[in-house]
């Protein structure tokens, strides 16, 4: 049934009447319209089902490889009231608007990124907002701000499948995401939560990364399972999805983290996964 808030009797309409309707079996649009002065060709979104598995990391990798590989690359920091991506490419100054729009910073290599905190006055203070006002400035990064020419938008998305995701998935025409997990056993549920909600919302799954896999010795090159025995393999098959990469623990993309310096940084474990994104 039409959604009756756009019919024309809709104070004394039924089942029955709106069958004949214009509308009757069209299913709601709820695409929002991009910036006119900008021009995506694909946007990726980055998901996990849970905090703490690397997600800002993976998206950031993941801009870092498009960018070295000749794409113009954006980042819509949808993570409102944790974001972290401006502070991981050394961003600090505030973004500015013009008559076409929001205007959003560019790091060092050329990534285009939009964050909150690029719009506050102080970057560590929280934001305390009610979900629907969180996903009004979601959608605002959509609308308002002039991205310009890009090949690629990543999105980082906060973890869980609450508002913000379900505002992505159904107002940005989204190519497919990436689902960012953990070895923990734990977190195939958690997997398969963040794999069904992007199922149930038509969004294609283009694989799933594995970070925290493990820590090399940097003496004799053993791999040391931190965090248990991976499973991703297992949960992959059982989803009939790609694993993109194996991330273990490295001291260097820290050290990148912690210096501001992030767009510097070569992830050759995502290798396969740059070109995986170039075929969607």
């Amino acid at each position: 049934m039409p959604d009756k808030s756009t019919c024309a009797g809709a104070s004394t309409c039924d089942k029955t009447s709106c069958e004949g309707c214009a509308g009757a079996g069209k299913p709601q649009d709820f695409k929002e319209k991009l910036n006119a002065y900008s021009s995506v060709k694909k946007v990726v979104g980055v998901v996990s089902g849970k905090g703490g598995v690397g997600k800002s990391f993976v998206t950031a990798s993941l801009a870092c490889a498009m960018r070295k590989a000749g794409y113009q690359v954006g980042i819509l920091d949808a993570d409102i009231t944790g974001p972290s991506i401006p502070k991981m490419y050394g961003i600090h100054e505030e973004a500015f608007g013009s008559e076409q729009g929001m205007i959003p910073s560019v790091a060092k290599d050329g990534t285009k990124i939009m964050s909150i905190n690029l719009l506050m006055d102080d970057e560590e203070a929280p934001v305390i907002w009610r979900g629907p006002v969180i996903a009004g400035a979601v959608k605002q990064f959509w609308t308002d701000v002039v991205w310009g020419e890009l090949d690629y938008l990543f999105v980082d998305m906060p973890p869980g499948t609450g508002d913000v995701p379900l505002t992505v998935f159904q107002s940005l025409p989204v190519d497919g995401v990436v689902i960012v997990t953990s070895p923990q056993e734990l977190v195939r549920l958690i997997v398969k939560k963040a794999y069904n909600m992007a199922r149930m919302m038509n969004i294609p799954v283009i694989g799933i990364v594995e970070n925290y896999s493990y820590l090399r010795c940097p003496d004799c090159k053993k791999e040391i399972k931190l965090f248990g025995e991976s499973h991703i393999d297992k949960t992959a098959g059982e989803l009939g999805a790609d694993v993109l990469a194996k991330i273990p623990l490295d001291p260097a993309f820290a050290r990148a983290v912690d210096e501001e310096r992030f767009y510097e940084m070569e992830n050759p474990y995502l290798t396969d996964a740059a070109e995986t994104l170039k075929k969607i």
